[in-house]
Protein backbone atom coordinates (compact mmCIF):
# COMPACT_ATOMS: atom_id res chain seq x y z
CA UNK A 1 0.00 0.00 0.00
CA UNK A 2 3.06 1.94 -0.35
CA UNK A 3 1.99 3.23 -4.11
CA UNK A 4 3.70 3.14 -7.49
CA UNK A 5 7.21 2.03 -7.26
CA UNK A 6 8.40 3.83 -10.38
CA UNK A 7 6.98 7.15 -11.71
CA UNK A 8 7.04 9.05 -15.55
CA UNK A 9 9.13 11.74 -16.10
CA UNK A 10 10.25 13.98 -18.88
CA UNK A 11 14.25 13.53 -19.27
CA UNK A 12 16.75 16.18 -21.07
CA UNK A 13 19.96 14.78 -21.62
CA UNK A 14 23.00 16.85 -21.73
CA UNK A 15 24.72 17.46 -24.43
CA UNK A 16 23.02 16.29 -28.55
CA UNK A 17 22.97 12.31 -28.37
CA UNK A 18 19.29 11.08 -28.15
CA UNK A 19 18.46 9.02 -25.95
CA UNK A 20 16.50 6.44 -27.22
CA UNK A 21 13.64 3.74 -25.74
CA UNK A 22 15.07 0.81 -24.44
CA UNK A 23 18.45 2.69 -22.77
CA UNK A 24 19.02 1.73 -18.82
CA UNK A 25 18.97 4.69 -16.13
CA UNK A 26 21.40 4.38 -12.95
CA UNK A 27 22.56 6.43 -10.66
CA UNK A 28 26.02 7.71 -9.87
CA UNK A 29 27.15 4.14 -8.54
CA UNK A 30 25.86 2.59 -11.35
CA UNK A 31 22.89 0.89 -9.90
CA UNK A 32 20.21 0.62 -12.10
CA UNK A 33 16.67 2.86 -11.29
CA UNK A 34 14.96 2.64 -14.50
CA UNK A 35 14.66 2.64 -18.01
CA UNK A 36 13.34 5.31 -20.59
CA UNK A 37 10.50 5.05 -23.16
CA UNK A 38 11.03 6.90 -25.66
CA UNK A 39 13.33 9.61 -26.83
CA UNK A 40 14.19 11.64 -29.47
CA UNK A 41 15.24 15.03 -30.56
CA UNK A 42 12.87 18.08 -30.01
CA UNK A 43 12.28 20.43 -32.23
CA UNK A 44 10.70 23.27 -30.01
CA UNK A 45 13.41 22.73 -27.38
CA UNK A 46 16.38 22.11 -30.29
CA UNK A 47 17.36 19.50 -28.24
CA UNK A 48 17.14 15.77 -27.23
CA UNK A 49 14.23 14.66 -25.26
CA UNK A 50 13.20 11.74 -23.33
CA UNK A 51 10.33 10.02 -20.79
CA UNK A 52 10.90 7.23 -18.73
CA UNK A 53 9.98 5.67 -15.76
CA UNK A 54 12.75 5.93 -12.27
CA UNK A 55 12.20 4.88 -9.00
CA UNK A 56 9.81 7.45 -6.89
CA UNK A 57 13.57 8.50 -5.25
CA UNK A 58 14.45 9.74 -8.17
CA UNK A 59 11.67 11.79 -10.00
CA UNK A 60 12.40 15.48 -8.29
CA UNK A 61 12.90 18.01 -11.17
CA UNK A 62 16.74 19.02 -11.35
CA UNK A 63 17.78 15.38 -10.38
CA UNK A 64 20.92 14.09 -12.13
CA UNK A 65 20.38 10.70 -13.38
CA UNK A 66 22.38 8.54 -15.92
CA UNK A 67 21.36 7.32 -19.31
CA UNK A 68 23.26 4.19 -20.49
CA UNK A 69 24.10 5.10 -24.35
CA UNK A 70 26.13 2.87 -26.13
CA UNK A 71 27.70 1.42 -23.93
CA UNK A 72 28.57 4.66 -21.92
CA UNK A 73 26.71 7.17 -19.07
CA UNK A 74 25.53 10.32 -20.29
CA UNK A 75 24.00 13.34 -17.81
CA UNK A 76 20.29 13.23 -17.72
CA UNK A 77 18.38 15.93 -16.33
CA UNK A 78 15.19 14.77 -15.01
CA UNK A 79 12.27 17.64 -15.79
CA UNK A 80 8.87 18.06 -15.36
CA UNK A 81 6.29 17.32 -18.46
CA UNK A 82 4.96 18.60 -20.41
CA UNK A 83 8.76 20.28 -21.79
CA UNK A 84 6.63 22.94 -23.18
CA UNK A 85 4.09 24.69 -21.50
CA UNK A 86 0.87 25.26 -23.40
CA UNK A 87 0.17 28.11 -24.78
CA UNK A 88 -3.27 28.47 -25.66
CA UNK A 89 -6.68 29.12 -23.50
CA UNK A 90 -8.61 26.23 -21.74
CA UNK A 91 -11.76 28.12 -20.76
Amino acid sequence: AGGATRRLVGLRPQGRAPVRAGADLVDNHGVSIGSVTSGGFGPTLGAPVAMGYVGADYRKAGTIVQAVVRGKQLATEVVRLPFVERRYYRG
